[in-house]
């Protein structure tokens, strides 16, 4: 690429989730396994595997092949017919998703994959509203943006929303918004949610991350899921499962909220679907959701439902997390990762708190560790204002690892074919970067 390619980029594209100013990208020419490649020929470990997406590492062979050879006998049908694509897929989600949920709408992308749910939970109860969280992602179109609790959906609030949200409190221990009301809360947070259902009625659905993802890596308590699973059941709330970066294996399991025993009315998935190779999305519902749409019109579709490309992709990543054990290891290295973080907390002052589940971490960065003030606030993101933790993750790109840094923390996702290595390589490099972030920590609350 010359310097005139790049400068057409720079100037004729929109980047996400920023301001357009001052954007200068690496160009990427290549990967393979865990690590990329710039177009300086520099190797980078990917230690956030890009957007918590390509679990099966850069130039998985089977998944590639499965795609060409779609791509060779027909690259397109219209969603209306059925292709051996479509069959397969079907067939290897039977073999992986939670019991009960038993019937697939294929999108393009998690974000779709939520608007899908969100459509059919309304429809199906005849009710409006959705509980959500206050802090979670669930996409940026016009409904899966307004339950999303997240900085993202102030700005994009005025020009697109859809009524109807009610955002609950999260299970969010470092930071527990009912300690002061509830100074031994237990489960208050999952308990706080049936009052909400009963005092607003009208409540089609309450959707969650079962570990919440960019905002945080938040591990909820064990009891927690099942205590929302009873609250819901109880009140006809659908349970909606937003597994887009935490399935396939990312906590440890196929599916989140496997891990905590719960089995919810729809999930939906995206990403490391097919290990973020092909754009491929996945609604998943019970039986007695599909049925209800037998006799009635489901209004609900794109061109590219169902694309053949895409689903030969997803069949093939399945039969790759298998043949390589991929989910038992991200388990066992997940365990590993997160002794490893846990000694750097013990060292640097500027670490608040680690925590994870499986391959899915964050290092929370605090300016004092006993009042738990974070360097940046989420304002200051949305403003475009320097960050600490953009900094650190700058230095540790410096010394070649990537990783996802958040208003005041670090997101650290590493392909699930990770070695042992490249995992202290990762944690090594982060080390070093921490220096950045314990010069700006309070020098009292360092010295306490």
């Amino acid at each position: 690429m010359t310097d005139d390619d790049r400068d057409v980029v720079r100037a004729s594209n929109y980047v996400t989730w920023r301001r357009q100013a001052g954007w200068n990208p690496l160009e990427i020419v290549r990967g393979e396994g865990s690590s990329f490649v710039d177009a300086e020929g520099r190797s980078y470990l990917d230690f956030a595997s890009q957007l918590v997406a390509s679990n099966l590492g850069h130039s998985n062979a089977a998944v590639k092949a499965a795609a060409e050879r779609q791509l060779r006998e027909i690259p397109f049908v219209a969603p209306g017919f059925i292709t051996p694509a479509r069959a397969a897929i079907s067939r290897e989600l039977a073999t992986v998703l939670p019991s009960g949920l038993t019937h697939y709408f294929f999108t393009t992308s998690g974000t779709e994959a939520n608007e899908a749910a969100l459509k059919i939970a309304r429809l199906v109860t005849g009710r409006r509203k959705v509980l959500a969280r206050e802090r979670s992602y669930h996409g940026a179109t016009a409904a899966s943006i307004s339950v999303s609790g997240d900085p993202r959906r102030g700005p994009a609030e005025s020009v697109q929303s859809v009524p109807g949200t009610l955002f609950a409190p999260d299970c969010y221990c470092y930071r527990c918004p009912l300690a002061l009301t509830y100074p031994s809360c237990g489960v208050a947070c999952a308990d706080a949610i049936e009052p909400m259902i009963e005092r607003e009625g009208d409540v089609a659905a309450m959707i969650v991350e079962p570990v919440v993802g960019t905002n945080g890596a938040i591990v909820p308590v064990p009891e927690y899921l099942p205590r929302i699973r009873e609250i819901t059941r109880r009140h006809g709330v659908l349970l909606i499962a937003d597994e887009v970066m935490t399935g396939w294996g990312r906590l440890g399991a196929w599916f989140g909220v496997s891990a905590f025993g719960v089995e919810p009315d729809i999930l939906t998935t995206a990403k490391g679907i097919t290990g973020g190779y092909l754009p491929l999305g996945l609604t998943a519902t019970t039986t007695v959701l599909h049925q209800a749409f037998r006799d009635r019109f489901f209004p609900h579709g794109h061109t590219y439902e169902a694309h053949p490309v895409l689903l030969a992709a997803g069949a093939a990543a399945i039969g790759e997390y298998r043949r390589l054990g991929l989910i038992d290891k991200a388990r066992i290295d997940g365990v590993y990762l997160l002794e490893r973080l846990k000694d750097l907390q013990r060292r640097h002052p500027s670490v608040g708190e680690v925590r994870g589940l499986g391959l899915l971490c964050a290092v929370e960065l605090a300016r004092d560790r006993a009042t738990k003030a974070p360097f940046n606030t989420e304002a200051e993101k949305i403003a475009g204002k320097p960050l600490v933790a953009e900094s650190v993750a700058a230095a540790m790109m410096a010394d070649g690892v990537y990783v996802m840094p958040w208003v005041s923390h670090l997101i650290l996702a590493p392909p699930l074919i990770v070695t042992r290595a490249e995992i202290d390589r990762g944690v090594d490099a982060l080390d070093k970067a921490l220096a950045l972030a314990d010069a700006q920590v309070d020098p009292t609350a360092a010295a306490s």
